[in-house]
């Protein structure tokens, strides 16, 4: 089983280990990683404040001038460490055992806005770059979808898959076989910004019981949840679930 999971745009700072675009997963995307790379960095040397505003989503000059610095020489940390989001807090990486943490590795789908699909121990510099922003003329979500999604395909074409991403991330890569998503309710309505929260939760119980297949996921016990309903749509199958807490 594979697990798709989408990243934040906050980061932890630092790193030990050095950055090699060359190693993130799928050597055939390289090219376009270094373009867009490229691009990404000719942008952050011609300095506009403007356009660095409008690219990492940010307003005050002083945030802005913080992620102004040539990535390709920072230091580098597994992704699933670098990501400090809501879905991240809750999954908790740091504080799961050393099995547990083998699983994240080895089972987690990032889905970077810079550098498109990578492995949960992929070593990645900290970056900034605001969803759905343009990198010059490259609309992001566009261009990995053009020149990953082939390649996503193959990767998953023997795995089940859950996946855990929020809709955005559907633009990037949508699965074309089975795969299965979750919704959650609370006093019969939908959780949005919160949903990050359980979708880490979910994570975390489902590396801690070292699931392998969607089945043995639909078994497992997830503290505060309740499956309310399950419902099915071409391809997509989606777990609805009621919080209990």
């Amino acid at each position: 089983m594979k697990i798709l999971l989408a990243p934040s745009e906050t980061k932890q700072s630092g790193g030990s280990a050095p950055f090699r675009l060359e190693s993130l997963l799928f050597e055939a995307l390289l090219p376009y990683r270094s373009k867009l790379l490229h691009t990404y960095t000719n942008i952050i040397q011609r300095g506009d404040i403007s356009e660095l505003s409008e690219m990492f989503g940010l307003k005050k000059e002083a945030d802005i001038l913080k992620y102004k610095k040539d990535i390709i020489h920072e230091p580098a940390m597994k992704a699933i460490e670098r990501y400090t989001g809501v879905a991240f807090d809750y999954l908790n990486y740091p504080a799961l055992n050393q099995e547990a943490q083998t699983y994240v590795d080895e089972h987690v789908i990032l889905f970077s806005n810079l550098f498109g699909p990578i492995r949960a121990d992929d070593l990645i510099p900290e970056y900034r770059l605001k969803q759905g922003a343009k990198v010059g003329d490259i609309r992001v979500e566009q261009y990995y979808k053009e020149h990953s999604s082939d390649m996503m395909e193959a990767y998953l074409a023997d795995e089940d898959i859950l996946d855990l991403r929020a809709g955005f991330y559907d633009k990037f890569y949508k699965p074309s076989k089975p795969y299965t998503t979750l919704k959650f309710l609370k006093g019969g309505k939908v959780v949005s910004h919160w949903a990050k929260a359980y979708r880490g939760m979910v994570l975390r119980s489902v590396a801690e019981a070292n699931i392998e297949t969607l089945d043995n996921f639909m078994k497992l016990p997830i503290p505060n949840l309740q499956i309310e309903e399950i419902q099915t749509k071409k391809n997509k199958t989606e777990v609805i679930y009621t919080i209990t807490e």
